[in-house]
């Protein structure tokens, strides 16, 4: 059991993250900290036991010019804030350049906040979207160009894209958020199934709008740790209603229990779940959850 970090450790951790930055990226026009206050307050609050909370959030930027031959030296700009929190949550970035259309960056945003989502919880993890941006950025230049009115053709789009999340919880016990669970889904018009128990496995499948309402809900309730493990989203040219029901692999959204017999009852026999996965053409997934590293 790992306590949740301190608000020192998580202050010293962004300090060594600022100085690897500045000695990675020593010129201004790569990396610029736009609110040096900021710095010595969390310098000063690591340093003195006594020193009260920083006030502000430290304030960067990171320019990216990524690898792509007709680019022409584009710059990507990652406006960056990190929560006193971080890196236990994760730092806030915008990610801006002259080449992007609104919903371009929306969408090069969103999928930003996602791969931060599934791989960086509780790790200092700048770099890594730093490289996300640079190998990515170029090429949501070029996406939904065609469209002709490029917010409008955003605003629908939203509707009809199906996504399936697969969400990973070290455990779910409490009655009140399996309820919670149950409910939301219903309300959102989501199919899939919970496993409670440990580990806690849920999946929700339906309009994407709705999933993602359903994941901001879930992941405000406490918990030891909770992160989508695997993330599907099929885009449904015009598709309705029957369109997404064709999608649907499970018909509604339901509590399943696969008893494991024995001394630690809680644990969930992972064999059962394995072929009620494999009934429902999900078998791949399992490999995610309790493939190699052997969760």
């Amino acid at each position: 059991e790992t306590a949740e970090m301190t608000n020192r450790e998580e202050a010293e951790i962004q300090i060594s993250e600022l100085d690897l930055l500045s000695s990675m990226f020593p010129y201004e026009e790569e990396f610029v900290v736009t609110d040096q206050l900021a710095v010595a307050e969390l310098k000063h609050y690591v340093d003195n036991e006594s020193a009260e909370m920083p006030s502000s959030k430290v304030q960067f930027i990171l320019n990216v010019k990524p690898e792509v031959s007709n680019a022409s030296m584009v710059e990507f700009s990652m406006v960056c804030a990190l929560p006193f929190k971080y890196p236990t949550v994760l730092p806030e970035i915008t990610v801006r350049s002259s080449l992007l259309s609104r919903s371009q960056q929306i969408h090069l945003n969103s999928d930003l906040k996602t791969y931060l989502m599934q791989n960086c919880s509780g790790e200092p993890c700048m770099l890594s979207a730093r490289e996300w941006v640079k190998d990515h950025a170029a090429t949501y230049v070029d996406k939904e160009l065609s469209s002709s009115s490029v917010t409008s053709n955003a605003m629908q789009s939203e509707d009809i894209t199906f996504t399936r999340l697969w969400i990973y919880s070290h455990h779910i016990y409490n009655k009140q958020k399996r309820k919670n669970i149950i409910d939301w889904a219903k309300e959102l018009s989501l199919s899939g199934f919970c496993m409670p128990g440990k580990p806690g496995v849920v999946c929700i499948e339906g309009l994407q709008s709705n999933c993602e309402e359903f994941w901001s809900r879930v992941r405000r309730l406490t918990w030891k740790r909770i992160l989508i493990r695997h993330r599907e989203d099929v885009s449904l040219e015009g598709g309705g209603h029957a369109e997404i029901q064709k999608q649907r692999k499970f018909s509604t959204l339901e509590e399943k229990c696969f008893d494991a017999h024995g001394a630690r009852g809680n644990h969930m026999d992972l064999g059962q779940l394995y072929r009620f996965l494999e009934e429902k053409g999900c078998a791949d997934i399992f490999q995610m959850y309790f493939g190699v590293e052997g969760h």
